[in-house]
């Protein structure tokens, strides 16, 4: 019986013309953990999708082999019956639910035609003991945090008999200690003899966990790196991603102009009535024309409450405190006050806020000004696509054409979209909300080529991040909150790491 538990062998697959995977090579031994990487658009998703039966046999070159069977999945239950399971970014759960009817929704335990209640919830009570989670089987999964509901969704698929587990960026929405506890759950699953597949652009965390890590680049296997032969460690991850060296991912500025105020809070607050909490309390804040200010903190520490209440209040927080741009007082009652004001703010939310998916990349730039593309009240086509030509370009945003549907983008390409639309409104203050969250290693580097371009360019940036070394590694200065309030500013020259957390947890 072969050492693999998995081969594809050489995989194609085509949409409208557009080869999005050529010739792939994939194999994975049994009992191992196994990174997929690449840049966004490497063709990951697309090679995943075609194993589960996403895309069914016939729609595809090559061949699969799963427990040295050829397989022809037709649908995804097929791949599922084989032993096969993925969890996405997006959670397949109900949230109205308990965790036990999601542990069990479609693979219901019967006794005589009819649910067995009881035996569900003593199964999944076992299911939650494997995956270490110590919450009630009849809590609602809305009641649950999204690490918890990580957990609850790997029971779910444990629950199934998975003998192969497949998971696409598992913790690109977890905060570092939720990341740490699915981290080491993998680990014990390898020793239990479950196999992983783990599709993440965090680079820590691969060099931390894989056993062999595959990189793919322009839909083509470009290498299998071993971590038993100390092949597994960044630059040469990044070198075969990328196709380039990138001797250091957070570039620097050559001269920094730093200039006068452009924005400053005075004993700022925000309090929540529907929550009945106060979400900001008593900040006080000033950024300067030409520096970028990173705010960092843990999850639920009220960062994107402040980037909120500054951009016009869209949650309608109950506000206090002093609000100054350019040094004159100011109260906006509304988003597209902040914007007049020159204050736009790029949502850590790109698919659910940021962006109209089903619509094209020049709608998408153009939509928060379409007074800038309009003629006497009537929208200019033309001028539509000389802006998004320019954003195009000038953003470096890759894709066929400016007709493309945004939602059809990848991460990093979607983000610059994005960071188009606000900058097209003409801004002197940009708030950046997790601007390089779940993008590969390469759009990374483009996304702070820009801001720094934008720096240079005279804007001032807010940026709000969970990555401490994005933080350290683009900042002038930091500002670090807890619970809601400003626990301390730091110079990029002072800060560290260490200073950081213990400023977060205090």
């Amino acid at each position: 019986m072969s050492e693999f538990i998995l081969e594809m062998n050489d995989i194609s697959k085509e949409f409208t013309g557009v080869k999005a995977l050529s010739n792939v090579n994939f194999k994975v031994r049994k009992g191992e953990i196994h990174c997929l990487i690449g840049e966004n658009g490497a063709g990951k998703s697309t090679l995943m999708k075609v194993l589960s039966g996403v895309y069914p046999f016939g729609t595809y070159e090559g061949d699969i082999v799963f427990e040295g069977q050829v397989q022809k999945f037709n649908k995804i239950n097929d791949s599922v019956k084989a032993g096969i399971a993925i969890i996405y970014q997006e959670l397949a759960l109900f949230p109205d639910l308990t965790v036990y009817e999601n542990i069990f929704a479609g693979n219901e335990i019967k006794r005589k035609g009819f649910v067995d209640w009881n035996q569900t919830i003593v199964q999944a009570k076992e299911m939650l003991k494997k995956v270490k989670l110590n919450v009630n089987p009849e809590t609602l999964v809305k009641d649950l945090g999204v690490g918890k509901q990580q957990l609850v969704e790997i029971a779910k698929t444990l629950s199934k008999e998975v003998k192969l587990l497949i998971l696409d960026e598992p913790t690109a929405a977890l905060n570092e200690d939720d990341s740490e506890n699915l981290l080491e759950l993998l680990k014990e699953l390898r020793n239990q003899g479950i196999t992983c597949i783990m599709i993440s652009h965090k680079l820590k965390e691969v060099i931390s966990i894989a056993d062999k890590a595959t990189v793919l680049r322009d839909g083509r296997t470009i290498c299998t790196l071993d971590a038993a032969k100390g092949e597994i460690i960044e630059s040469t991850i990044i070198k075969n991603m990328v196709g380039r060296e990138i001797e250091d991912i957070y570039p620097k500025r050559p001269e920094k102009k730093i200039g006068e105020t452009i924005l400053e809070l005075r004993n700022w607050s925000a309090h929540d009535t529907q929550l009945a909490r106060t979400v900001v309390k008593n900040a006080d804040l000033h950024v300067k024309k030409g520096e970028i200010v990173g705010i960092a903190g843990l999850m639920g520490s009220g960062r994107t409450e402040l980037a909120l209440s500054i951009f016009g209040n869209p949650k309608n927080y109950k506000l206090q405190g002093e609000l100054f741009v350019d040094g004159t007082k100011r109260n906006f009652k509304h988003t597209s006050d902040a914007i007049k004001a020159g204050i736009a703010y790029v949502t850590e939310d790109r698919k659910g806020d940021g962006l109209f998916l089903i619509q094209d990349i020049k709608n998408n730039v153009t939509a928060a000004n379409l007074k800038g593309i309009a003629e006497k009240g009537i929208l200019n086509e033309n001028e539509e696509v000389k802006v998004a030509t320019e954003y195009k370009n000038s953003l470096y945003i890759k894709a066929h054409s400016l007709e493309q549907t945004v939602g059809k983008l990848s991460g990093g390409n979607q983000q610059k979209v994005s960071l188009g639309k606000w900058l097209f409104v003409g801004p002197k203050l940009l708030i950046l909300d997790e601007p390089t969250r779940g993008i590969d290693v390469g759009a990374k580097f483009e996304i702070y080529t820009i801001m720094n371009k934008l720096i240079a360019e005279g804007l001032s940036i807010i940026m709000i991040s969970s990555e401490l070394g994005e933080v350290l590694g683009m900042s002038d200065r930091v500002y670090v909150m807890a619970e809601g309030k400003i626990k301390g500013e730091l110079s990029i020259d002072d800060a560290d790491q260490e200073k950081i957390m213990e400023l977060a947890t205090q």
